[in-house]
């Protein structure tokens, strides 16, 4: 498990191995997991990485702002967020079952979304976390997608706490981990109102220069739900 537990690749090592020696009612140990991701605002993180820049001890250093909003947005930032911090409710990126998952799955993970806003506040960027189950091929109660409901998830995280399965979350609700949280930052933030609808797909592929890493591809757009009526 890498951060936003694809980074590094080591999935499709793990597929190599099982396809090559996993014997029949074999254990894969974490067997299921779940990625997951939602719009975030962080204000302080966005004034010290580049408003900052405009009153640097009484100097006036905003020509460094573009190149700081560039610094800040260009890679994913690897830090710790709150649950105060996620502005709606998380949406199911992939959902991977260990003992079935093929690294032509691997190649392109997709999934569209829409989501709305808990609050009025500027979205910064979009988080990404994971969870990680440990039991037997047919344990699994997660069975998640990018159509499941906020209602969905949490009643099966109610679930899996109250039998003997293990999980292990990265979530910005739970305690803090290795793992912390992968932010996508924009390079300005987006001011949303509450219930404003935001919506969009993501993409993940291996980078064909280093398979290790990844490469992101993310679309957003935003509209205000008025009556019924959506305003883009």
């Amino acid at each position: 498990m890498g951060y936003m537990l694809l980074y590094e690749s080591m999935l499709p090592s793990v597929l190599f191995a099982r396809d090559k020696w996993l014997k029949p009612g074999g254990l894969i140990l974490p067997s299921h997991a779940t990625l997951f991701m939602a719009p975030i605002t962080n204000s302080d993180r966005y004034e010290g990485s580049v408003d900052f820049w405009c009153d640097v001890y009484g100097i006036n250093m905003s020509a460094l702002v573009p190149l700081a909003k560039k610094f800040t947005s260009e890679e994913p930032s690897i830090e710790i967020v709150g649950g105060e911090n996620v502005i709606s409710w998380p949406f199911v990126v992939k959902h991977i079952d260990c003992y079935t998952f093929t690294f032509e799955e691997f190649k392109s993970i997709t999934t569209t979304y829409k989501v709305s806003s808990m609050m009025l506040a500027p979205i910064h960027g979009f988080g990404l976390w994971f969870e990680v189950e440990f039991n037997g091929p047919a344990e699994s109660s997660s069975n998640l997608s990018s159509d499941s409901s906020p209602l969905d998830i949490i009643q099966k995280k109610r679930r899996r706490a109250s039998d003997s399965t293990v999980v292990l979350s990265t979530a910005p609700e739970d305690e803090p981990t290795h793992w912390h949280q992968t932010i996508l930052y924009f390079p300005d933030p987006i001011g949303v109102t509450q219930d404003q609808i935001i919506e969009g797909s993501v993409t993940i592929t291996p980078s064909e220069e280093n398979p290790r890493c990844l490469n992101i591809h993310l679309e957003c757009s935003w509209r205000l739900v008025l009556g019924g009526v959506g305003l883009r």
